[in-house]
């Protein structure tokens, strides 16, 4: 039976579900109230497990015009220890930078060639109705009825709101600083570094490389107490100039443009997922990983799950059961590792620890790399249902496709 849609969001999330949706026969109309491209505050980063279900979904690396392939990471210890962790060369991409503001039109210019209706500048106001029968939503052009909402409107959901579902003064788990940087000309201009700042952990500072030797440079930390908007500030002016990080960069190094910040909401397990004939997806239902911040991946798998859902079930009830079993099965194991690694390494010697172990040999340093960039599901040793003969040795995203130069 074909079902309509209303996905309420156009970024990966929302473009996700919606080209799983058309490929299931639904019809599907986007609304957003930006006008694309538009930027989003990211760190622009892709693990392996968002690069295969991007080619999944049918997006090309040439797609995005600064599209940078990694094929290593050199990683900072707390101690100063500093390691490199190789990513397989010769059989696809394992890790890869790409723009949001080229990433999320691109995927927007891919719904459209397949014939998905993308609406740009029209804002959603409430929910009319949301019932057994139907939802009917009213926007700034009107009001709207399907089938299903898919909500994929961000932290502070717009549609759990109008709901009534949202959580008073909720600010997310992390806190992010990200500015892009020019005239990169130290290490940093060819290669994806992380350090491990002791007055940061469990959090971590990073780079980012792009085409024309420009960077993605930003912090990510645990929102607490002592890591006020204050804090935060004065962290973001002083952090590139420290002996370490300035020579990664290089003496010339020039800030763009103005630094944005953003929340992460990494709450999956205690999140509302759906109500009534509305589903949320992305950030609107905290699925950002609690121990990186990433949130790509994990926003393109709930929007291809709610999708899923969707057309797998008939009744509302089914379908709210049917998502919310699938985000246990594919989420939740990680998450709760996440969260117990994040304790780890929230301490000195902990994250001193874990890159010791990851620098011991050749395998350790190849095999680290591919379970950080998330090659396999995070808690995929605890999850044997999840085991299969091709475990780390599993080609990557676009394999017949390198990305351009």
């Amino acid at each position: 039976m074909s079902r309509s849609v209303l996905v309420i969001g156009a970024g990966p999330a929302g473009i996700a579900s919606a080209l799983t949706l058309h490929q299931q026969g639904c019809a599907v109309t986007v609304l957003d109230k930006a006008t694309f491209p538009r930027d989003k505050c990211c760190g622009d980063g892709l693990t392996t497990g968002a690069l295969r279900l991007l080619e999944q979904l049918g997006l090309r690396p040439e797609m995005v015009p600064d599209w940078y392939q990694c094929d290593s990471a050199w990683l900072r210890s707390p101690s100063g220890r500093e390691i490199s962790l190789p990513l397989p060369t010769n059989n696809g991409q394992f890790a890869a930078i790409a723009p949001r503001i080229q990433l999320d039109n691109a995927l927007v210019v891919l719904a459209r060639s397949y014939g998905i209706t993308v609406q740009e500048n029209i804002s959603f106001e409430s929910v009319l109705r949301n019932d057994n029968d139907w939802v009917e939503i009213q926007t700034s052009s009107g009001p709207m009825t399907a089938d299903f909402v898919v909500a994929a409107d961000g932290m502070w959901s717009p549609v759990r709101r109008a709901l009534g579902l949202s959580t008073p003064s909720y600010l997310g788990e992390w806190h992010a600083f990200r500015q892009y940087f020019c005239n990169v000309t130290g290490v940093a201009s060819k290669q994806l570094c992380v350090w491990f700042e002791p007055d940061l952990l469990p959090g971590y500072a990073w780079s980012f490389p792009l085409p024309g030797n420009r960077v993605n440079f930003g912090f990510g930390v645990l929102r607490t107490s002592d890591h006020g908007v204050q804090y935060m500030n004065s962290l973001w002016q002083e952090l590139p100039m420290r002996a370490h990080i300035s020579v990664a960069l290089g003496p010339d190094f020039a800030r763009e443009g103005r630094h944005t910040a953003w929340p992460i909401p990494a709450c999956i397990d205690t999140a509302t997922r759906s109500a009534g004939r509305v589903l949320f997806i992305g950030d609107a239902v905290c699925a950002s990983d609690t121990l990186t911040g990433e949130g790509i991946g994990q926003a393109l798998l709930t929007g291809i799950l709610a999708a899923d859902a969707i057309v797998s079930g008939m009744a509302p009830q089914d379908v709210r059961d049917s998502y919310s079993r699938a985000l246990d099965k594919e989420l939740l194991a990680d998450h709760r590792m996440s969260h117990l690694l994040g304790k780890i390494l929230a301490r000195q010697v902990g994250a001193r620890a874990a890159l010791r172990i990851a620098n011991t040999n050749e395998w350790t340093r190849h095999n680290f790399a591919r379970w950080m960039f998330e090659d396999e599901p995070r808690a995929v040793m605890l999850t044997p249902r999840r085991w299969h003969r091709e475990f780390f040795t599993r080609p990557g995203a676009f394999s017949g496709n390198p990305a351009p130069d």
